[in-house]
């Protein structure tokens, strides 16, 4: 079973966790709202499966390339 990391595209926080543990998710679908620069920005999988693991947390600091989600076929 292969998994793919959901990294964060930019630093910034945590501001809404969309999925949890065990849910199937569709390609483009949205799992987490990241919050910077005052900006909302909706990180999406890149693949369709289901959530292996959450690494993340609302109000949480990130920095870029982070790994947000895990994704597994």
């Amino acid at each position: 079973m292969a998994t793919v990391d959901v990294p964060a595209a930019m630093a910034g926080s945590i501001c809404d966790v969309l999925v949890a543990v065990g849910d199937a998710v569709d390609e483009g679908q949205e799992v987490v709202v990241l919050e910077s620069m005052k900006m909302e920005i909706p990180v999406e999988s890149p693949v369709s499966g289901k959530v292996a693991e959450v690494l993340v947390e609302n109000g949480q600091r990130i920095s870029e390339g982070d790994v947000l989600v895990r994704i597994s076929d």
